[in-house]
């Protein structure tokens, strides 16, 4: 499936993939990378945003990744520094700021469709569980 995939942007069929282009690939296989751990990725390296990187580059590079990431972990600290009392839930405004505030800032469009996609009403209680299950469920194409 990588390699597929990592051939599809291998437009010169020279093994190489163009670094502007990782992004874009990583994504393609379920990773969810920033642009800015993009960039660390390209920095730890060596290659520059004009360069390429090689097949074996890639794999090491979505290994480092996939490792570090873990979204249902990385939402539930969020939800949990919010929640001071231990609720098991936060309210969707308090919810609606941190995502606009911290980490990849989301804009206010971006947060009133993920909270329609998780059915969280505005002024709702947002309950942890619930909420990191209903937005990391994958989403078939």
């Amino acid at each position: 499936e990588y390699k597929e995939c990592f051939s599809l942007y291998d437009k010169e069929q020279r093994g190489k993939i163009k670094a502007t282009d990782l992004m874009v690939v990583m994504r393609c296989l379920g990773a969810s990378p920033t642009p800015r751990e993009v960039q660390r990725h390209l920095q730890i390296h060596g290659i520059d945003r004009d360069g390429e990187l090689d097949f074996s580059t890639f794999l090491t590079i979505m290994h480092s990744q996939i490792k570090q990431e873990d979204p249902k972990k990385e939402i539930l600290l969020a939800m949990l520094m919010t929640d001071k009392e231990k609720k098991g839930y936060i309210m969707a405004s308090e919810l609606r700021s941190k995502l606009m505030k911290l980490g990849e800032k989301l804009t206010h469009k971006e947060v009133d469709d993920l909270f329609k996609e998780a059915n969280i009403e505005p002024n709702g209680k947002v309950k942890y569980d619930e909420f990191i299950h209903k937005i990391t469920i994958p989403v078939w194409d």
